[in-house]
C-alpha cells in the first residue's frame, strides 16, 4: 500500500469518526439570542438567592428561609446572627461597628437592641428611656441629641460595657444590669423587679441562640408573642421596611 493510499484511508476514517459524533441543534431563536440568555442566567444567579433569603416575621415568629452559609453570604456582611428581626438586621453593619468600638460582642449588642426597641430609632418609654437602646437621660452628655442613632448607640454601648465590668463579663447579668441598674447584681434573682427578671430570661435565651449563629430562637418568639411583635411593627413603619 502506498503512502498516498494510507493517507487517503486515514482521511476517510477521520471523516467517518467526525460524522458519528452527535450534533446538538439549538433552536434558531436560542442561537440568535444566546448572548442574552447567558446574561439573563448570570443575573438570575445573583437575584434568586437574594429573594430566597428574605427573613420574615410571621405569626409572631421570626423565620429565616434559607439556612447555612448561603443565607449569611447574601444577607450582608454583618456579624450578627440571622435570627434577629428584619428591623434589627437593618442596623447590622452599624451594630458591628458600634460593638467593635466598645469591645462588645455584636450579638450581645443586637440582643439589647432587639429587646429595647426592635430597631426603632425614635421610640421612648414612659420612664424616659430614649431611642435605639432606650438610654436613660442621665447617661447622656450635655448637648446630646438623645434620638440621634450614633449618639444613642454610643451612650447605650457605654452603659452595657460598664455593666459587663460590674458583672465580671457574665453577659446575662450584664443585661440584667443594663435594665435594672448595677444594684440588681447584689440581690437574689427572686428580689429583682419583674421587668428585670423577664429581661434576663428573654435576653439570655436570645443571646445563647445568637451566639451559635442560629436562624431561629424560641425565646425570641416568646418575646414576640408577649408584645415584641407590636414593637417591631412600629419599628418597621418608622424605618420604612
Amino acid at each position: 500500500m502506498t503512502v498516498k493510499t494510507r493517507a487517503a484511508q486515514s482521511s476517510r476514517s477521520t471523516r467517518s469518526r467526525k460524522k458519528s459524533l452527535p450534533r446538538i441543534n439549538l433552536p434558531t431563536p436560542i442561537k440568535r439570542h444566546l448572548p442574552a440568555w447567558l446574561v439573563l442566567g448570570a443575573v438570575m444567579a445573583i437575584v434568586v438567592p437574594r429573594i430566597l433569603t428574605v427573613t420574615l416575621v410571621t405569626g409572631g415568629q421570626v423565620i429565616s428561609s434559607i439556612p447555612g452559609t448561603v443565607n449569611r453570604m447574601f444577607r450582608g456582611s454583618s456579624d450578627i446572627a440571622p435570627l434577629f428581626s428584619p428591623q434589627v438586621q437593618h442596623w447590622g453593619s452599624d451594630i458591628d461597628r458600634w460593638a467593635e468600638v466598645n469591645d462588645l460582642d455584636p450579638n450581645l449588642l443586637a440582643t439589647v437592641m432587639q429587646i429595647e426597641s426592635c430597631g426603632h430609632p425614635t421610640i421612648n418609654s414612659y420612664a424616659g428611656a430614649q431611642g435605639l437602646f432606650q438610654v436613660m437621660p442621665m447617661n447622656f452628655l450635655a448637648g446630646d441629641n438623645f434620638l440621634d442613632p450614633e449618639t444613642n448607640a454610643a451612650r447605650g454601648a457605654n452603659v452595657l460595657k460598664q455593666c459587663m465590668a460590674f458583672a465580671d463579663n457574665d453577659k446575662g447579668m450584664a443585661m440584667a444590669c443594663y435594665n435594672g441598674g448595677p444594684s440588681v447584681l447584689s440581690k437574689p434573682f427572686a428580689n429583682w423587679p419583674d421587668q428585670t427578671r423577664r429581661y434576663y430570661y428573654w435576653g439570655t435565651g436570645i443571646y445563647e441562640a445568637a451566639s451559635q449563629q442560629s436562624y431561629s430562637s424560641d425565646r425570641l418568639n416568646e418575646w414576640m408573642a408577649a408584645g415584641g411583635a407590636t414593637l417591631c411593627e412600629m419599628a418597621g413603619t418608622a424605618l420604612g421596611i
